[in-house]
């Protein structure tokens, strides 16, 4: 369910923001800390390696079947690590859409001035890793991380 109203947000507002501005129209939410900007994005996460489309394909592709593949391996219960996952799968899944039906552009819009523009997909992508890191080097073992799908904790 997280993983598809993830790619469910991220197109929506993709969507929105090719609907109603111009490619690279900026609008001022926060003057000088955060604005909207229509950028279209050839490159990876944040704009890196632009042009590469078909390595970026691939790399979503095998992100997708890797979770797939450890999902049926592991059949992960612990909701920390479920949430994880799924934000992985939802933002890799939001930007393969937009490499795969829009030419390999990928609408980006948040633009906070001192990273490169970027969208939900990219947002969902990190805060998963970012809860992989976290499970990988704190683990459900030390009991910091609880739950399960049934609200079990694993100590």
């Amino acid at each position: 369910m997280v993983a598809l109203a993830a790619l469910a947000v991220d197109q929506v507002t993709k969507a929105v923001v090719r609907a109603q501005m111009a490619p690279t129209e900026s609008i001022p939410v926060i003057d000088d800390i955060f604005h909207l900007t229509y950028v279209r994005n050839t490159g990876a996460a944040f704009g890196l390696m632009s042009g590469q489309r078909p390595i970026f394909i691939l790399t979503g592709v095998i992100v997708l079947v890797a979770v797939g593949v450890f999902w049926v391996w592991q059949r992960p219960s612990a909701r920390w690590l479920v949430v994880a996952l799924a934000l992985v799968v939802g933002g890799a899944s939001g930007n393969l859409v937009d490499r795969v039906a829009r030419m390999g552009l990928v609408t980006d819009f948040f633009d906070l001035h001192v990273i490169p523009v970027f969208n939900i997909a990219d947002t969902c992508i990190v805060i998963g890793v970012g809860m992989l890191v976290v499970w990988i080097l704190v683990g459900p073992e030390t009991g910091v991380i609880e739950g399960s799908a049934e609200g079990e904790t694993r100590e």
